[in-house]
């Protein structure tokens, strides 16, 4: 059985969760959101992905205004930091 090399695994995210994470976001603030599935802060990043070889960094944006949103578990989307029922295929 051969190994997969560790550049192919690097760049794979965890999938955190198989559901989106209700948040309410506050307009204004500065969020970081975990991209690698590695944060134990779900759906924030805590800085995890610098103790590994993932390569993956968080996203960060301000958000605009308040909202309530659905951010992504699965860290498949294609909408990040936003769901977009990627999960539904997993």
């Amino acid at each position: 059985m051969s190994a997969i090399p560790p550049e192919t695994e690097a760049t794979e995210p965890v999938v955190a969760s198989r559901t989106p994470y209700r948040i309410e976001l506050l307009g204004g603030y500065r969020y970081a959101f975990c991209a690698c599935g590695l944060s134990k802060y779900q759906p924030f990043c805590d800085g995890s992905h610098t103790s590994t070889r993932t390569g993956i960094k968080p996203i960060i944006w301000t958000q605009e205004k308040d909202q309530t949103a659905l951010l992504c578990g699965c860290k498949q989307s294609q909408r990040f930091p936003f769901c977009d029922a990627s999960h539904t295929k997993l």
